[in-house]
């Protein structure tokens, strides 16, 4: 870890070991993610131990996102699964195969790429990153304070995921897609036959006929002085979840661009105290991005998806000690003098790198609790004659669920509301996939 703390010219996973900090032999790395193992749940409260703690009266916002290890060629590596690619020229395909890993972080305020990591978990194949972000937040609720906020990208707008985090006593800010569906308040009965109706009328964020007015419009600056437009809409629903009510919050920045990654435009959801002040809320979601950041850090800078191990269990080794190098340089960065390349700006704040570069001065003091090495010559070998088996390769597959579960239950429905990919699908059609399961159940029972 020291090695891993301090060497800044590394490019690949061995060269690692030519750190005056590393006292022993290239291969000892492999063979430590091999036989080595991590009490996951005592490294997560050492993390939350050593929390930053965030300013009186402010929110401690959180973000949970993930991100993806590609190994198209790794195929005796079990437990590989579909992942999309990003920043692809269009005539290629953005699918490659590998592992995924959800990560749960503490924001930094202001905004600075100085994130630290709570918790991080690689998503299995029979799972998805919703479930595994909704288990993390859970785990984190022991040591997490009373004013905690968690922002979620659009790969998170999932009513499941919403109807669970709305028990858990946080406020949850979500970005949405343009084609989620909500519903305001349903009238009065009017005496007339038939059912009342359930639902008001609707709001559709790519639909502008469908706005009317706002509860609320707040208009101002961001920390950067550019004009902001926040507008908000209190007491919708959507139809899978009519009891839970949120607020529907629309952000306007005239200065933006207007392409994919800088929309003019975005809409959000807020489940959370409907009297909180929404318009820093919302502009408290540009956050967010510090992950964006930390995800560039720990795979540049710390080598995270350079090493080629074979098995996930492996991987996930090497992923947890990458957290904790990322952790001990923000803990660190008020002891440590960052060094600055002769070009670098040194009016702005420092960077985990240009603290990385520093950190050799403070292990020089500190020492390391780990006992210097015992040599034991050179091996044997193998023997004469003798042959490696042929390791088994492994299928890589997308992660789906299994649709045909014969349960008299709304678990069958609550398989589409997990998966996060339902939101366009009326009511209707889930009812009618429930009643036919349950007719199917009594048919084969």
């Amino acid at each position: 870890m020291d090695a891993l703390m301090t060497e800044t010219q590394a490019k690949s996973f061995p060269e690692v070991s030519q750190s005056l900090w590393f006292e022993r032999k290239w291969p000892s790395l492999y063979e430590a993610f091999e036989d080595g193992r991590i009490d996951e749940k005592h490294l997560r409260a050492i993390f939350a131990r050593y929390l930053p703690k965030p300013a009186a009266g402010k929110w401690f916002w959180i973000g949970i996102d993930a991100s993806s290890i590609a190994r198209p060629d790794a195929v005796t590596s079990a437990d590989r699964t579909a992942q999309h690619v990003h920043n692809l020229p269009e005539c290629k395909k953005p699918v490659t195969f590998g592992w995924q890993f959800s990560t749960l972080v503490a924001l930094a305020i202001p905004t600075s790429s100085w994130t630290y990591i709570l918790d991080q978990q690689r998503v299995a194949s029979g799972t998805t990153a919703i479930e595994v972000a909704y288990t993390q937040l859970v785990r984190l609720l022991p040591f997490a304070p009373a004013n905690t906020l968690v922002a979620l990208d659009r790969g998170y707008d999932a009513t499941w995921l919403w109807c669970r985090c709305s028990g858990l006593g946080i406020g949850v800010l979500g970005r949405l897609k343009s084609n989620r569906c909500f519903y305001r308040v349903a009238p009065l009965p009017t005496g007339k036959k038939g059912a009342p109706r359930k639902d008001g009328a609707r709001l559709q964020p790519k639909d502008a006929a469908t706005h009317g007015e706002p509860d609320d419009t707040w208009k101002g600056t961001d920390e950067n002085d550019r004009r902001v437009e926040v507008s908000w809409w209190k007491h919708m629903h959507v139809k899978q979840a009519r009891w839970l009510q949120v607020t529907v919050l629309r952000v306007v920045r005239p200065h933006a661009t207007n392409k994919e990654r800088d929309p003019r435009v975005s809409w959000f959801v807020w489940i959370g105290d409907p009297e909180a002040d929404l318009a820093q809320v919302a502009l408290g979601y540009a956050l967010r991005f510090e992950q964006e950041h930390g995800y560039r850090f720990d795979k540049q800078a710390l080598l995270w998806e350079q090493p080629r191990l074979r098995t996930p269990e492996q991987f996930e080794r090497w992923s947890h000690m990458v957290a904790m190098v990322h952790n001990h340089l923000v803990l660190a960065r008020d002891l440590v003098e960052p060094e600055l390349r002769p070009w670098e700006n040194k009016q702005r704040q420092s960077t985990p790198q240009q603290v990385r570069r520093g950190m050799h001065k403070l292990l020089a003091r500190l020492g390391t609790p780990a006992r210097p090495p015992q040599p034991r010559g050179k091996s044997k070998g193998r023997r004469s004659g003798s042959r490696l088996a042929r390791q088994s390769g492994f299928r890589s597959f997308a992660r789906r669920q299994n649709c045909l579960h014969w349960s008299p239950s709304n678990a069958f429905a609550d398989f589409f509301i997990r998966s996060g990919s339902f939101y366009g699908t009326s009511c209707d059609v889930l009812v009618r996939v429930v009643s036919l399961n349950v007719k199917l159940s009594e048919y084969f029972n």
